[in-house]
């Protein structure tokens, strides 16, 4: 339909979309895979210390990536679109995909998916879970702790019956260091 798109959130626009939409459905995608492998110097860390978030790596291997549909009017687009290339201005490019939904009976869509590759400067790559979670522990930026980002992100996954071993391995690794952090129920653990 002309006069709406999609957009496709799987890291923090699952919890926090922050931009007008008139439909808000789960999702997934195939042939991709969550990975905290890019760096944040804006939001969940600083530059001389950077947070750890996720983006979408290829991988046909992989279970579907589960997140957030969100259907825009036209007449928001303009208005979204410019609040969203800002807040992923870290070293995001856009991309279109077919986005999936658990009711068969719903065709799929083109939605818009922010991804990260390596070819920018705050791609950190692949590192131990320990590692990772060792960063993400001691990393803090501007929209809040990087532990909060990871926690969120897995408990909204656990919450709509989603797997993401990669995720749920950094999260789980986060909860065994400080496992007050994990307490509070679905949104964190």
């Amino acid at each position: 339909m002309a006069s709406e798109f999609w957009i496709f959130g799987y890291g923090s626009l699952v919890w926090r979309p922050a931009f007008a939409h008139s439909e808000a459905i789960p999702g997934f995608v195939r042939g991709w895979a969550r990975r905290f492998w890019q760096g944040s110097v804006d939001h969940r860390g600083v530059p001389e210390s950077p947070g750890r978030v996720v983006t979408l790596v290829p991988d046909a291997s992989e279970p579907p990536c589960w997140g957030m549909a969100y259907r825009v009017e036209s007449s928001a687009r303009e208005q979204v679109l410019a609040n969203l290339d800002h807040r992923e201005v870290g070293g995001f490019d856009r991309l279109e995909l077919e986005v999936h939904f658990r009711d068969a009976k719903r065709s799929p869509v083109r939605g818009l998916v922010y991804v990260a590759s390596q070819r920018n400067p705050n791609f950190l790559g692949p590192a131990p879970v320990e590692e990772i979670a060792e960063q993400v522990r001691r990393s803090h930026g501007p929209s809040g702790p990087n532990s909060e980002y990871v926690l969120r992100l897995a408990g909204w996954l656990r919450a709509v019956g989603a797997v993401d071993d990669h995720v749920f391995q950094v999260a789980d690794q986060l909860c065994e260091g400080e496992p007050e952090r994990c307490e509070g129920g679905p949104e964190t653990r």
